[in-house]
C-alpha cells in the first residue's frame, strides 16, 4: 500500500505532538514530585560532607549552561556559589569552605531560633516592650512605642524608629521620623527591631545566640564549619543599648540551613524548626516593594517580585545580606542557591540585579 506524503506528514506531526505532550507531562509530574517531597521533608540530606551528582544531566540540567553561569559569575564579584537540588550539590564553584560575614542573614538565623523557643513556650510573641522591660538610651521609648510586641518586631513593624547599631547609611537615611507610625501599622526594614530581638531572645531563653544556633540547629543539621567561639561577636556602640550579632559562615553551612527550610524544618526525619513556624516565616506579612514581601526576617517572592532580571514563582524566598550574600530557596525546583562575596575586602559587592541574572542563567540550565 502506498501512503501519501500528506498522511506521512500528519502521522509525523501527531508523533511529535504526542512526544511533546509526554515530555510536558513528565516535567509537570517531576515538578509536582519535587514540591511534594520538599513539603513532606523527604529526600536526600548531606552527611558529614555534601554529596554531589555524577553530572548535572542526571538531574536534568545542562553542564554547559551551568558552566556559562559560572563564567558570568567570574565577571562580577562572586567568590563562591553552591546549587543544591534534591539535597545534593548540583554544581558549585569558588571558596565554599571559606567563612565570610553573612551580614543581614544573621536575622534569618535568629528567626529560626525564635521558632524553636516559641514552640517550646519560652517566648510569647504577644509580650510588649513594656512587659519585657525594653527601653533605650535617650531619647527613650514613648508610652505608645512601649506597646509594640515581639510579633511586631519579627515583622519589622514596631513603629520604633530609634537609632540602631550596625545599620547602613541608606537604612539610617530611610528611617521614618520618630513616632510617625503606631506599632503594627507600617513596615520598615529596621535594625532596631532586629537587634532588640537578639537581646530579648537572650533574656527570655537564658542562652547565647551563637551557642544556641550551634546546639539547636548547627549540630542537628551537621554544619561542618561553624564555631560559636570564633564565628560570632556582639557589636556594641553608643547609638543604642541593643547590640547586633554578626555571624561568619561558609557557603556549605548556609546551604544546609536553606535545605532545612526547603524541607519545612525537617532534617532526615527530625523536626528541627517547627513546620508551622517555617510556613509562617516565609509567608509575606508586609509589602516590601520590588523585593516582594517580608515574613519573619526572610524575604518572600510575591507576584514575580523578588529579584531583578529573573521571574521567580510565588513560593520562592531568601535570606540576604549586604554586598550580595544570599540563601535563595526555590521549592518548585527543589533547589537552594547560596551566593557569597568577599565583603571583607573593600569595594567588593554584587548587586541584586547581577545576582538575579546569575539565578536566571542557573534556572535556564534546566533541560
Amino acid at each position: 500500500m502506498i501512503i501519501s506524503p500528506h498522511v506521512r506528514s500528519r502521522n509525523r506531526t501527531r508523533r511529535i505532538a504526542i512526544t511533546l505532550s509526554l515530555s510536558l507531562l513528565m516535567g509537570i509530574v517531576a515538578a509536582a514530585a519535587a514540591a511534594s517531597k520538599a513539603t513532606a521533608g523527604q529526600g536526600n540530606y548531606p552527611g558529614v560532607e555534601w554529596s554531589g551528582v555524577e553530572s548535572p544531566e542526571a538531574l536534568g540540567y545542562s553542564s554547559e549552561r551551568l558552566a556559562a553561569a559560572e563564567e558570568y559569575a567570574g565577571t562580577i564579584d562572586t567568590v563562591a556559589a553552591m546549587i543544591v537540588v534534591d539535597g545534593r550539590v548540583l554544581y558549585e564553584w569558588g571558596e565554599t569552605g571559606r567563612k565570610f560575614n553573612v551580614h543581614s542573614i544573621r536575622k534569618s538565623l535568629l528567626s529560626a531560633l525564635y521558632g524553636i523557643h516559641v514552640a517550646e513556650g519560652d517566648i510569647d510573641v504577644d509580650l510588649t516592650m513594656r512587659q519585657l522591660g525594653v527601653n533605650d538610651n535617650e531619647p527613650s521609648l514613648s508610652e505608645l512605642e512601649m506597646t509594640a510586641t515581639i510579633q511586631d518586631l519579627l515583622e519589622a513593624r514596631s513603629g520604633i524608629y530609634h537609632p540602631a547599631l550596625y545599620e547602613s547609611a541608606s537604612m539610617a537615611a530611610a528611617r521614618p521620623p520618630r513616632h510617625s507610625h503606631a506599632p503594627g501599622t507600617f513596615w520598615y526594614y529596621n535594625n532596631w527591631d532586629f537587634n532588640t530581638l537578639g537581646t530579648i531572645f537572650r533574656n527570655l531563653t537564658k542562652t547565647d545566640v551563637y551557642r544556641e544556633l550551634k546546639r539547636r540547629i548547627g549540630d542537628p543539621i551537621g554544619m561542618q564549619d561553624f564555631d560559636p567561639d570564633t564565628d560570632g561577636r556582639y557589636f556594641t556602640g553608643s547609638d543604642s543599648v541593643y547590640p547586633a550579632y554578626p555571624f561568619r559562615l561558609t557557603a556549605r553551612d548556609m546551604a544546609r540551613l536553606g535545605l532545612l527550610y526547603l524541607r519545612q524544618g525537617v532534617w532526615a526525619g527530625r523536626q528541627v524548626v517547627p513546620r508551622q513556624w517555617v510556613e509562617d516565616t516565609v509567608t509575606s506579612h508586609s509589602d516590601a516593594g520590588s523585593s516582594g514581601g517580608y515574613g519573619y526576617m526572610w524575604w518572600v517572592a510575591v507576584d514575580g517580585r523578588h529579584l531583578p532580571n529573573v521571574d521567580l514563582e510565588d513560593g520562592a524566598y531568601s535570606a540576604r545580606g549586604a554586598g550580595g550574600h544570599y540563601i535563595l530557596v526555590l521549592p518548585s525546583h527543589d533547589m537552594v542557591i547560596v551566593h557569597r562575596v568577599n565583603t571583607d575586602a573593600p569595594g567588593k559587592s554584587v548587586s541584586s540585579g547581577e545576582f538575579g541574572t546569575l539565578v536566571r542563567m542557573i534556572l535556564d540550565a534546566r533541560q
